[in-house]
C-alpha cells in the first residue's frame, strides 16, 4: 500500500510576482521536474502544491532558498479522460464515506488523464479504489511523466 502513496511539496509563499519565478529558477538549477501543480490564492500569501519528480531533492532546495515547505501524502490517480472519469472516481470513494480534501488533474500523452487526490483516509481510499478496479499511479510514474 505504501508504495502507492505520492509525496506533495506544498509551500507557504507571498502573493507577489516574481515568487513562481524564483521557485522555477531554483528547481531548473537542481535539476528537477514539475509533473502537477496547482496554486490556491489565500489573500497576501498562497499554498502551492506540487508533484515533482524528485520530492526529497525538491523539499531541500524549496528550504534552502527560505520558504516553508512540507510534505504531504496524496494518491495519484489514473483515469479515463471522457465525461463522468472523476464521478467513477468520486461516487467510489464517496460510498466509503471518504472525503476528498483537494484535487487537481492533468492529462498525459496517453490519453488518460491523471488526478492528485488528498484524501480524510488515504489507506482506505487506496484499498477501495484497487477494489473497483481503478489504476493508482506511484513515484516511477511520476518520474516517466
Amino acid at each position: 500500500m505504501e508504495e502507492k502513496i505520492i509525496k506533495q511539496i506544498s509551500l507557504f509563499a507571498e502573493n507577489k510576482p516574481g515568487r513562481l519565478a524564483n521557485i522555477a529558477a531554483n528547481f531548473r538549477k537542481a535539476g528537477i521536474n514539475i509533473r502537477a501543480f496547482t496554486i490556491a490564492e489565500a489573500g497576501d500569501f498562497g499554498i502551492i502544491r506540487m508533484v515533482v519528480d524528485r520530492p526529497d531533492a525538491a523539499h531541500e532546495v524549496l528550504h534552502d532558498a527560505g520558504f516553508t515547505v512540507s510534505e504531504t501524502s496524496v494518491l495519484g490517480i489514473e483515469m479515463e479522460d471522457v465525461p463522468g472519469g472523476l464521478g467513477k472516481i468520486a461516487d467510489v470513494l464517496g460510498d466509503r464515506d471518504i472525503n476528498i480534501d483537494y484535487a487537481y488533474a492533468f492529462v498525459t500523452k496517453t490519453e488518460k488523464a491523471l488526478l492528485i487526490l488528498r484524501v480524510s483516509d488515504i489507506e482506505a481510499a487506496i484499498e477501495v479504489l484497487h477494489g473497483a478496479g481503478i489504476k493508482l499511479i506511484d513515484m516511477a510514474d511520476i518520474q516517466e511523466i
